[in-house]
């Protein structure tokens, strides 16, 4: 099952509202998929922009063109044994910002076509190195030729990529052999819904806030006269205390849009407006009152 399977079995749930996932999984991989729905969507960047822990599993010894056990695999020839310290002791080299080469077989693009699409034609695909976050990387299981790593990454990261970089250190090659998404931000395995338990019925009580996507954002708290403001598109003489987007959140806690200080203006302004004009929640109203 792919990523756009899970959310086309969402999207028949949610109609007329749209959906759409934050992150792709890879067709070997299980884990968390956030989906959003409706106006989230337009967080989807906001998601995919946190980090995210995997745990992968792998085996030296072996190589394969699309470095997991999908592919066509090749054992190495007279592979010589590896002690755990030989791996740990790599492991350093593959954190903070590194130079990564995405699998042939990947979503990347080239030349305005999928690589993964290219590698299927039997084209020949030269990816060139990119940099990506690697928050950290730890060695939790070991059994030679066996072993597990738990990493947590930023966008763009390709798990399987770090395994067969560090089978070629070692000299022996090494392939992903299983991949878990532990975590997307603060979206955790243990909160998950299994696919197949949700319904009709069971759909209302999995959705989250959507301030869940955003919850890396400073926040603040709007009054009526405020929220009505920017509801419409216009700004707020309400200067925040730092750079960048905040969220805005009415009084009982509800997501009213994201928004940004203009300097030109003098005014905090709206982004991406979740709220509706001329809809007010009655604690709203209570305190207006």
């Amino acid at each position: 099952m792919t990523s756009r399977d899970v959310v086309n079995r969402v999207q028949k749930l949610v109609r007329p509202l749209k959906a759409g996932h934050a992150g792709t999984l890879d067709p070997l991989a299980t884990g968390v998929l956030v989906v959003c729905v409706g106006r989230a969507t337009r967080l989807i960047t906001f998601v995919q922009d946190q980090l995210k822990s995997y745990r992968g599993t792998f085996e030296l010894g072996k190589t394969s063109d699309t470095d997991d056990v999908e592919g066509t695999i090749r054992e190495s020839d007279n592979p010589r044994p590896v002690a755990r310290d030989e791996l740990e002791a790599l492991l350093p080299d593959f954190t903070g910002l590194i130079a990564q080469v995405p699998p042939a077989f990947s979503a990347v693009h080239v030349d305005g076509r999928r690589a993964y699409d290219l590698a299927r034609r039997g084209k020949v695909v030269e990816l060139p190195p990119r940099e990506v976050y690697v928050a950290s990387i730890e060695l939790t299981a070991w059994d030679f030729p066996r072993f597990t790593l738990e990493i947590t990454c930023g966008s763009g990261t390709y798990i399987r990529s770090i395994g067969r970089d560090l089978g070629a250190r070692l000299g022996c090659g090494a392939v992903m052999t299983a991949l878990v998404r532990t975590r997307i931000g603060e979206f955790r395995l243990e909160e998950a819904v299994a696919l197949d338990d949700l319904t009709s019925e069971t759909l209302a009580a999995r959705l989250l806030p959507a301030t869940r996507a955003v919850a890396q954002l400073p926040s603040l708290v709007c009054k009526v006269v405020e929220r009505d403001l920017l509801v419409n598109g216009r700004g707020i003489r309400r200067r925040p205390d730092s750079d960048g987007l905040w969220t805005i959140l009415d009084g009982d806690g509800e997501l009213v849009c994201l928004a940004e200080w203009d300097d030109a203006k003098q005014l905090l302004m709206p982004h991406h407006v979740f709220a509706e004009a001329g809809k007010r929640s009655d604690a709203s109203e209570e305190r207006r009152s």
